[in-house]
């Protein structure tokens, strides 16, 4: 094999010029009701291949193209090798996983050699084109012994004209696949690297003079009311007769013409326009003889107005987007129809109306399914050399720019551009072409941004990367449309929109989902909403990438991730960042996310005016959602009813009168459930798109005063107070500064002391500031008391304490002056008065956690449910009575970390099959979690599936949590959301439940 995998001035040889994807069909009627996978000029080659693997490329043997025997064993193509026992899978974000000496490789290169033989009905007539749609990284094909060519670039297309090598009859394919190339450096996404054919691998089967290529274009007059659509076609070889018809969106025809020149064109009066949320689509029949390609038309003109907004068809539009690799835990890179199928009906059921292809071209089709069920793109190119950022040496801009600067790789660079625009450039769904990833800038990157622009004008062109300045070079940003940022702050987004801006703004990675995450979502959609110009953002990212690795043996799912394969280097967990599990079970965060970018938003007006905002950008309030209510106090439904004829126009709003009759005290609330009108794709009529809550009156029950005993009786030793009556017993540890033992009427309420509590699992949002809790000792506080004082007032017992919470080492974290009362029905309250030492990092959370009997695990709860919540991740939630326990509060994710706490909590009450437990009350709302599991082994264990129960319930209840936020890969969490008071008051009182 030629030494082309090293050569960066030699990317593809034997290969066809770009073309758009199409897959033709042999007649009309073919191309009319099927797709591409049932078309007879189609020689599907996918299947079960002979395989060979090799640790390095020297150890191939020469000539192995021409040995029969070589390959024994088999893989299944289209697939990747480290699925089946070859290699090993690796995931690293930003570091290259081999030496950074471009255009080298290393010398133990390994590779893989497939062979496969297939049968031909070969007819003079035709021409045949051999494609692979995706090899990872590079690869060479022989057919019957001689070489055809060699192509690069992962996730693209390469087509080969082969219509000399094959012969009639049986036929041999032999295709040597390399894990690294030179194109290696620009493939440096953050994602498992697979390696293999991971696409379909097919023969067209076509006419010897036929269209090569065509691109559609749609023009739009200037009040979007009458079409014309044109398309400009070449030919392979020579021109031939072609017979163009457009077809309306129900099938009928509405223009016949044949085709005179390069040129083809319908004018279509009131012409019916493609969006998102009306994916409707004209269908282009291209006849020549013996062929039909059949290719559907979305209506849309896309411009930059009103101030900088991105509009389509002179709407304003807003991005509520998620960046998207083709994964699965199981396949790999390799992703079927029916798997992308089912990311975008989750996408549709949870709002989500944009995707962006991180990084590089998702599969061939997936463009087309998109605009045929509607979701805006930015369709990136395959291009990313991040890892250059881990140089030593020069300054951090020279290194990020390090490729995009090179003149070698200004070709490459180039050529990955051109094959994403060439292949899905007549698609409706992609609306922005995107130069690529985490690259630098530089001239490279202005090269391939001149080329978009002057190619393909109508649409827009974006890289988030261009900001690096070179110290000879001034950048040339003028092809950029749009300014592009990931994860910046809100207060310094905020600043940046204030401060206005001379391009559309996109958050191209915003809210990193990680784990128990995203916890700002609503943050950033409320400047979403408030700043025209802010096109909006696309969450990173959509799924957990993960390899699944089979069962336990009590049946749970063993999924891995960086680092449990050996490998070096790795990024740990840092792929299991999406909204939804490897499985596409969908996270809280997905959840959160959903009703964030909910369709609809409603407020209270003054004299019971309800407002109703259409936050769609195309269609009508009424045409879409049907609005139900529920009117409940202290969660509890008093009545419900729907909303009829609420009427707003796209962005429009709408005022309802209403009386919920609020009386008497308590918490009273207006739920304000949205239902979709009829059925969309992927949601039928009745499915929930979102809800809203709105508070009408707010008057707590006020806390009956506690009750004396003259039965009361105090008794102290060295380390214990022990205070009793003919109902129950409860002891306080003098040392730790708490109760050891609660019993009431012969039931223990607690299996060991409490304990107060600052610590929580990380988060995968935690693993910055996690450093910081662990230096100032969060994770291994120690309990000093200083003083204690008992004593009955009035039938009280009253118990004083002052004491501190300290590491080893380190000063004290918190000072706490507590008062317990009990009372003679044995009520316990307590009171804290803590002042923080602000040198220390904020709290992850203050309260006390309680060990209760295993058997006491169900709790019923006044605050926001069902889902988990914290005071920035709520959304997902509302305020209502909920019932759960331990094992069903837990939310499992694939590295554990803390979850399931429930924020705005107004009363908590545990009990047993028996009906022994407590209720916990506060004056003001608390949060609290109930778990089978404690903080530390959720803090040490990998994966859930190494999870140990404790042998107790684990109860929570907290003063504060600090929020979620999304500082895994965002900003550091919000002051407002830190727990970071300097002083600060809690009060808990707990009722024991009367048997």
């Amino acid at each position: 094999m030629e030494k082309y995998y090293e050569n960066p001035a030699i990317l593809h040889v034997g290969t066809m010029d770009n073309r758009a994807y199409y897959i033709p069909f042999a007649s009309r009627k073919a191309a009319l009701e099927g797709n591409g996978d049932q078309s007879e000029r189609r020689l599907l080659l996918s299947g079960t291949w002979q395989f060979r693997y090799y640790s390095s490329v020297l150890d191939v043997p020469e000539t192995f193209w021409l040995q029969d025997g070589l390959c024994q064993d088999v893989i299944p193509v289209p697939s990747v090798w480290q699925n089946y026992g070859y290699d090993r899978h690796q995931y690293t974000n930003v570091n290259y996983p081999f030496p950074y000496d471009p255009p080298y490789v290393p010398l133990e290169n390994p590779c893989g050699v497939y062979r496969r033989n297939f049968c031909l009905d070969k007819q003079e007539s035709m021409r045949y084109y051999l494609n692979y749609e995706g090899v990872d990284s590079c690869f060479y094909v022989w057919i019957n012994g001689s070489f055809v060519g060699y192509s690069q670039v992962s996730h693209s297309t390469s087509e080969f004209d082969i219509t000399d090598f094959v012969k009639q009859g049986e036929n041999v394919i032999v295709t040597a696949v390399l894990k690294w190339c030179d194109g290696s450096y620009l493939e440096d996404q953050d994602k498992l690297r697979m390696s293999g054919i991971f696409r379909d691998v097919y023969i067209l089967v076509r006419p010897s003079h036929h269209i090569r290529d065509f691109f559609l274009h749609t023009d739009l007059d200037a009040e979007y009311r009458n079409a014309v659509i044109r398309a400009d076609l070449s030919y392979f070889d020579t021109p031939v007769p072609v017979r163009a018809t457009l077809l309306d969106p129900m099938g009928c025809v509405i223009g016949e013409t044949a085709v005179e020149g390069d040129t083809v064109s319908f004018s279509v009066e009131g012409a019916m326009l493609w969006n998102a949320e009306n994916p409707v689509q004209y269908t282009l029949l291209l006849e020549s003889e013996g062929e039909t390609i059949a290719q559907k038309v979305g209506v849309r003109k896309l411009e930059i107005r009103h101030q900088n907004c991105i509009c389509l068809n002179g709407q304003p539009i807003k991005f509520r987007g998620v960046n998207r690799h083709d994964s699965d835990p199981v396949t790999g890179y390799t992703i079927s129809r029916e798997q992308a199928l089912k990311d975008l009906a989750l996408m549709k059921q949870h709002n989500i109306n944009a995707i962006r292809t991180s990084h590089y071209p998702n599969a061939p089709w997936f463009p087309q399914l998109c605009s045929e069920y509607g979701f805006y793109m930015i369709a990136e190119s395959d291009q990313e050399s991040h890892g250059s950022v881990s140089l030593i040496g020069g300054d951090f801009e020279d290194n990020y720019c390090a490729l995009a600067r090179d003149p070698r790789f200004m070709s490459a660079i180039l050529d990955r551009v051109q094959r994403n625009v060439m292949r899905d450039k007549n698609c409706a769904a992609v609306l922005i072409w995107s130069l690529g990833n985490e690259s630098g800038y530089g001239e490279n990157m202005e090269n391939a941004g001149r080329w978009v622009k002057s190619y393909d004008p109508d649409r827009l062109v974006h890289y988030e990367g261009y900001h690096p300045q070179a110290k000879d070079h001034v950048n040339d940003c003028s092809m950029l449309d749009v300014y592009s940022r990931m994860y910046p702050a809100c207060a310094d987004l905020e600043k940046e929109l204030r401060d206005g801006m001379d391009k559309p703004y996109i958050l191209c990675e915003y809210i990193h989902a990680m784990g128990n995450g995203p916890g700002d979502a609503e943050d950033y959609q409320r400047l979403i909403d408030q700043y025209d110009g802010f096109a909006g953002g696309f969450v990173w990212e959509w799924c957990d990438h993960s390899v699944y690795m089979g069962k336990t043996e009590d049946g749970k799912r063993k999924y891995f991730y960086g680092g449990d394969f050996g490998e070096f280097p790795h990024d740990g967990n840092f792929c299991m960042d999406g909204l939804v599990f490897p499985d596409r079970t969908p996270h809280n965060g997905l959840k959160e996310y959903k009703n964030v970018i909910r369709p609809i938003r409603a407020r209270l007006l003054e004299d019971g005016w309800i407002e109703f905002e259409n936050k769609l950008d195309f269609t009508r309030l009424e045409e879409y959602a049907q609005i139900a209510y529920t009117v409940t106090r202290d969660g509890v439904p008093v009545s419900e009813g729907i909303f009829d004829g609420v009427e707003a126009a796209p962005h429009g709003k709408a005022k309802v009168l209403f009386d919920p009759k609020v009386s008497g005290g308590g918490t009273w609330y207006l739920n304000l459930t949205y239902r979709a009108a009829k059925a969309w794709p992927f949601c039928g009529a009745g499915h929930e798109l979102g809800f809203d809550q709105l508070l009408l009156a707010d008057e707590p029950v006020a806390v009956e005063a506690l009750k004396g005993s003259a039965a009361m009786a105090v008794a102290e030793t060295k380390r214990q107070i022990i205070v009793a009556t003919p109902t129950f017993r409860y002891i306080f540890d003098k040392v730790a500064g708490q109760f050891s033992a609660l019993v009431f009427q012969n039931q223990a309420l607690i299996s060991k002391p409490v304990e107060f509590n600052i610590w929580r699992a990380p988060t995968d949002n935690d693993r910055t500031v996690r450093q910081e809790w662990e230096r100032a000792g969060y994770d291994r506080a120690t309990v000093r008391v200083y003083e204690t004082e008992a004593r009955v007032e009035d039938g009280l017992a009253v118990i004083e304490c002052h004491l501190s919470l300290a590491p080893l080492v380190l000063q004290k974290i918190l000072d706490i002056r507590m008062r317990c009362v009990i009372d003679g029905e044995g009520r316990v309250e307590m009171s804290m008065h803590c002042q923080k030492e602000m040198a220390m990092p904020y709290l992850p959370r203050f309260g006390v956690r309680l060990f209760l009997p295993k058997g006491m695990d169900t709790a019923k709860y006044l605050g926001y449910g069902p889902l988990e919540s914290y005071v920035d991740k709520h959304r997902a939630s509302y305020w209502g009575c909920f019932t759960t326990t331990a094992a069903q509060n837990h939310v499992d994710y694939i590295k554990p970390q803390e979850n399931g706490s429930h924020w705005g909590c107004a009363s908590v009450e545990v009990w047993d099959g028996s009906g022994a437990g407590f209720k916990a009350v506060s004056s003001k709302p608390i949060s609290f979690s109930i778990s089978p599991y404690t903080q530390e082994e959720l803090t040490q264990k990998a994966h859930n599936f190494e999870l140990e129960e404790d042998e107790n319930t684990v109860l929570c209840l907290d003063y504060g949590v600090s929020g979620i936020g999304s500082n895994s890969c965002g900003p550091r969490l919000m002051e407002q959301y830190q727990l970071n008071e300097e002083t600060f008051a809690f009060t808990l009182r707990l009722i024991p439940r009367d048997l």
